[in-house]
């Protein structure tokens, strides 16, 4: 005899039959969620990276452009060397005819200012002055000298070497005049060279004749 329950079912066991789900289905689940966490997890790496190697190339392209500026330049450096040296070269020769032009002149007048009466002395540092009064005394020059016991009577310069001579009233004089150049920034390895004495014809007064070597400085 065949049974048949009319009998409903209470609510609770068909609300446990509906919500069990297979213990497979859940697998599948888990491993469906973690490989989309993944793919979404490699796209951000991917977009990230590749904003940083656009920021790359954009740094290489602004040196690469600096790198071909500077090459361009380098480019004509043999011949903006070559127009420097020709300029300087024009500079020096320029200058080389000022002072030749001017420097004879300013010699002169620094001798002149030695054999003045009253002058200052030679054009030279004064601390050099003081040091010297303190070493060696000897070769300060003698600010109460008189000049006009010395005469120059010659003066000759080729390629800045001078030679001067004259006559003075006796060897001291000669002396001062040597030491007064010595200490002048204008004249350099002044040297005294052989004189000798004579006899004024008109005056009868014995002179001592001399003659001075030097460099001069311009």
């Amino acid at each position: 005899m065949v049974r048949i329950n009319l009998l409903p079912e209470k609510r609770g066991q068909v609300g446990r039959r509906t919500a069990t789900v297979e213990p497979g289905q859940l697998w599948l689940v888990a491993v469906l969620g973690a490989a989309v966490a993944t793919i979404v997890a490699c796209l951000f790496i991917q977009k990230m990276k590749e904003g940083e190697l656009a920021a790359i190339l954009a740094d290489n392209a602004v040196t690469q452009g600096q790198i071909d500026a500077i090459g361009k330049q380098m480019a004509d450096h043999p011949q903006i060397t070559a127009r420097l040296k020709e300029l300087r070269d024009r500079e020096d020769a320029i200058q080389k005819l000022q002072s030749a032009r001017t420097g004879p002149t300013s010699a002169l007048l620094e001798l002149s200012h030695l054999l003045t009466v009253g002058g200052s002395g030679p054009s030279t540092d004064r601390d050099k002055i003081e040091q010297l009064k303190r070493d060696n005394p000897a070769e300060v020059y003698n600010a109460n000298w008189d000049p006009r016991r010395l005469w120059l009577t010659s003066y000759k310069e080729a390629d800045r070497v001078v030679k001067m001579g004259g006559l003075a009233r006796d060897g001291e004089d000669v002396s001062e005049l040597e030491r007064r150049l010595k200490l002048s920034d204008y004249f350099a390895e002044v040297k005294l060279l052989p004189g000798s004495k004579q006899t004024d014809t008109k005056t009868h007064q014995e002179l001592f004749q001399w003659e001075l070597s030097a460099k001069v400085r311009y």
